[in-house]
């Protein structure tokens, strides 16, 4: 008799915004995320920027002796100020290879808030897993109902017979971090 155990994912790629937003609560998001992900053992992949969620997030992993890998194109080192105090930072080519890194090394998946490029990362691992390119959880953290009019727009799709449901729950969602981890964990 064969006995599958589940372990806890030893690195998450985290999507999220180069900005703050204007809501405090979600940089306390990023950071609350960072320091459990760190208390668990668990390591960050990231975009590897300093500024915004990004940065929030990578210092709060750093500030609670975890691993944090950061991915950045040439051509975003200036412009999203690179986090040269993670504990490694990848230069890569493009965005291409900067998502494809970060996709390949990861264990599992959470986007918190951001804009088109957040967006973009998320629903490329999502429709992987659709696809069966993967088999990694993925998660949103949909602070202060950030993402619910995204999820509704995602329910009518399903509705509209555009995703089965099946599909549409691959999408794992909480609305605060420490939730969202234990989900994707399980």
């Amino acid at each position: 008799m064969e006995v599958s155990v589940s372990t806890p994912p030893q690195r998450i790629c985290v999507y999220c915004g180069s900005k703050r937003g204007k809501k405090n609560r979600h940089r306390e998001s990023a950071i609350t995320l960072g320091h459990e992900m760190a208390r668990r053992g668990i390591g960050l992949i990231y975009g590897g920027g300093h500024v915004g969620l990004m940065g929030d997030l990578a210092t709060a992993v750093m500030d609670a002796a975890g691993h944090v890998t950061g991915v950045i194109p040439r051509a975003l080192m200036d412009r999203e100020l690179g986090h040269e105090g993670v504990t490694e930072l990848l230069v890569v080519d493009d965005m291409h290879e900067r998502k494809a890194t970060m996709a390949r090394d990861a264990d599992a998946f959470i986007a918190l808030a951001g804009g088109y490029g957040t967006l973009e990362e998320l629903f490329e691992v999502v429709a992987w897993a659709q696809l069966d390119i993967h088999d990694r959880p993925v998660g949103l953290l949909n602070t202060n109902g950030y993402y619910d009019h995204l999820l509704q727009f995602l329910d009518s799709s399903v509705d509209a017979g555009f995703l089965r449901t099946h599909h549409r729950n691959l999408l794992k969602v909480a609305e605060n971090p420490i939730a969202l981890l234990d989900e994707l964990i399980s």
